[in-house]
């Protein structure tokens, strides 16, 4: 039994070329990766086909949000393709630790949820030892890895269509602002009684003032 080309399965199941993000050639989406990301993480070139698929189902010209269920990687592909970054809040990161992308209307919730199916997957073996983790950084084949995921493209990736939570479509606010009365930080009134730093969850073991 012939199986179909992959490269043809992903201009089907992703409406997007295998070879292009969006607006942009692979070559070019991998320059911008690199000034964004820092390098061409296989994550981020992963991504930015989820990304150019999701949108690819979407009705022209509607404005539209975006969750990430990974803080890794993709987000970056998402602020790459999109308007939605975590600074403008259309953007929400939810940490569940799966490879997938939703972009959704931002009025009624209605889009689509592109996830990296593992089934899929299981046809490049060095994508699969990366993504599965079946073997550890410095024993894969980065070359080869970039050279699969160019060829795979969107085919290995599974779309659905979505229904967001309503409390995923409420405007962000800080609410009322107030100066804390241990650090004189002003913070949202709502975090309690003190500003978060003050209740225990600083990331600084010293501060130290300068002078200016």
């Amino acid at each position: 039994m012939n199986r179909k080309d992959p490269r043809e399965e992903a201009k089907s199941a992703a409406n997007i070329s295998p070879y292009e993000f969006g607006e942009y050639t692979y070559d070019q989406y991998v320059q911008r990766a690199i000034r964004f990301h820092g390098y061409p993480a296989p994550g981020i070139i992963v991504g930015g086909y989820m990304v150019a698929a999701a949108k690819s189902y979407l009705t022209p010209g509607i404005l539209f949000d975006a969750i990430s269920e990974t803080a890794w990687c993709l987000p970056d592909a998402v602020q790459i393709l999109t308007p939605c970054t975590a600074g403008n809040g259309w953007l929400k990161i939810l940490d569940l630790g799966i490879f997938a992308v939703s972009l959704y209307d931002k009025t009624n919730g209605r889009g689509v949820r592109v996830s990296l199916d593992a089934e899929k997957i299981s046809r490049y073996g060095e994508i699969a030892a990366w993504f599965l983790k079946l073997r550890g950084k410095k024993d894969q084949d980065s070359g080869l890895l970039a050279e699969q995921i160019r060829e795979a493209g969107a085919s290995i990736c599974s779309v659905e269509h979505v229904r967001i939570h309503e409390d995923f479509l409420k405007k962000r606010s800080k609410g009322s602002v107030g100066p804390c009365p241990r650090c004189g930080a002003v913070y949202p009134l709502k975090h309690g009684s003190t500003c978060r730093l003050c209740q225990g969850q600083s990331p600084y073991t010293r501060r130290e003032a300068m002078r200016h």
